[in-house]
This record gives structure tokens, C-alpha cells and sequence, in this order.
């Protein structure tokens, strides 16, 4: 297991390449997590688009540089939307990032419509513990869109889970760890005000998918972003409440420098 942080030149490069070069970032996503998700792509220089508007989800999954589902988008969205972006983006070769909010919480007919997400090949899958390993196939016990279990207690499941989808797994917490199924990084830090600011989470996968648009290696992409969250959110602790530390956090994050 090898640690990534801020000081890591890869992270930086990471970052470094989605400046030097803007990608579009199309995203399906909850209208509770949509505000934050754009303005964190654009605090970094991502150009974004959400929505399921009209022929969006096929148009856009394809000729986007990367994408994000969020699938709480399905508060507002039907199951085809969703289905029909991760299909275009699946056939269009554009790498795309599956966030299953929610999943395992005790909603059946919705973990259905989620669990079908993986017949098109995500290129990466981030949660939390309690929804990666509802999706692995263990009993999560989430409540809502919370977890009840640690990403240590997620470890061996979200390894088992990118061996058998082909795709990156990262689960949130404590100790961010993100693996390929053999090779894990972990990321620590961060604040603990990211799990009091509504979409804090979901905005995480916008970050990622930025990251995937400029780079072959997805694994460490997934990392980077994961590392960006954390040195922001630490850079973010000197604000009073949740509120002034979510602006505060966006505000970091468009001030990292990759030169630094």
C-alpha cells in the first residue's frame, strides 16, 4: 500500500494537466449535489454540463472528454437516462466514474436500476463503505445516503469488486484508499466538515472524472483527486461553521497551484 498526498509530484502533475489542458465534464447528478459539482469543476478549470435534458445523456456522455453518474440522479431522472449515458460513454470510449449513493440502503427496485450501471463498464466506482460494499455484494447497512461501516471494513470488498468490474474502486473516509484490485493507495486527512456539507461526497466524482480526462492511468487519477480533497479541505479548517467551510473548501481548491 503506497500513501498519496499534496507532496506527491504525481498529484500535482495530475492537477497540472487538467489546467494545461480544460476538459468538458458532463455529470448526472442530484439537484442537491449539482451546485457544488459545478463549481468545484470550475474552480479547477473543468468546463461542466449536468443534466438529463432532451438527447443530453447520449450527446453529451459522448462527446464529453469524461463523466460522472451520480445516482441520486435518479431522484429527478428516470432509469433510462442513466442507463442510456453510461451505454454512449461505454461505446464512445469516454471514461466514466459510477458514484451509487445510496446503494444497499434497503431500497430494492433502486439498487436494481444502480447495480445494471456496471453492464457498462465504469471506469471508476467511488462510495462510501456501506454502498461499496452493498455493491460488492455484502450487506453495507447504510442509512440513506450515510454509511454505517469504516473504509477499513470496505477494504477487501472494494478490492474484490475492481478485480471482478475491471474498474478503480475508492472508498471515502478516515483513510481514502483506492485500489485496482492488486495495488492500493490510501489518502489520509481531510476534515471532517466534508461529511457535514451536502454533496461534499458526490462532488467528489465530478473531481475525479476531471481528472481521467487527461491521463491513461486511471488508477492514479483516482488517487490525485482523492489527495486534491484532502489538502483543500485542511487548507478550508480555519472556517468557523460547516457553511463558511464549504465555501472555504472551493475556494482552496481553486487556489492549489501546481507549481507550488
Amino acid at each position: 500500500m503506497q500513501e498519496l498526498s499534496w507532496a506527491t509530484p504525481s498529484v500535482r502533475q495530475s492537477l497540472a494537466a487538467l489546467k494545461q489542458s480544460p476538459p468538458f465534464v458532463y455529470g448526472l447528478t442530484n439537484y442537491i449535489a449539482a451546485n457544488l459539482s459545478a463549481n468545484l469543476l470550475l474552480a479547477v478549470g473543468a468546463g461542466p454540463a449536468i443534466g438529463s435534458a432532451m438527447d443530453w445523456p447520449q450527446r453529451f456522455a459522448t462527446g464529453a472528454n469524461a463523466m460522472w453518474l451520480n445516482t441520486a440522479a435518479l431522484m429527478s431522472s428516470g432509469p433510462e437516462a442513466l442507463w442510456t449515458a453510461a451505454d454512449s460513454a461505454d461505446k464512445a470510449g469516454t471514461p466514466w466514474v459510477l458514484d451509487p449513493v445510496a446503494m444497499g440502503a434497503g431500497a430494492p427496485q433502486y439498487d436494481a436500476a444502480v447495480h445494471k450501471l456496471l453492464d457498462f463498464h465504469p471506469t471508476v466506482i467511488r462510495g462510501n463503505a456501506s454502498e461499496l460494499i452493498a455493491l460488492a455484494g455484502g450487506s453495507g447497512g447504510g442509512k440513506g445516503v450515510e454509511t454505517t461501516a469504516s473504509s477499513d471494513d470496505a477494504l477487501a470488498f472494494i478490492k474484490d469488486l475492481a478485480q471482478r468490474t475491471g474498474a478503480i474502486v475508492a472508498v471515502s473516509g478516515p483513510v481514502d484508499y483506492i485500489t485496482n484490485g492488486t495495488q492500493v493507495y490510501a489518502v489520509k486527512g481531510g476534515d471532517i466538515r466534508l461529511t457535514q456539507v451536502t454533496g461534499a461526497g458526490c462532488s467528489l466524482g465530478a473531481l475525479i472524472a476531471a481528472l481521467l480526462a487527461n491521463t491513461d492511468d486511471a488508477l492514479l487519477a483516482t488517487a490525485a483527486a482523492h489527495a486534491l480533497y484532502s489538502v483543500a479541505a485542511e487548507r478550508a479548517s480555519a472556517a468557523i461553521g460547516t457553511a463558511s467551510f464549504a465555501t472555504a473548501f472551493v475556494d482552496q481548491l481553486s487556489l492549489l497551484d501546481p507549481a507550488e
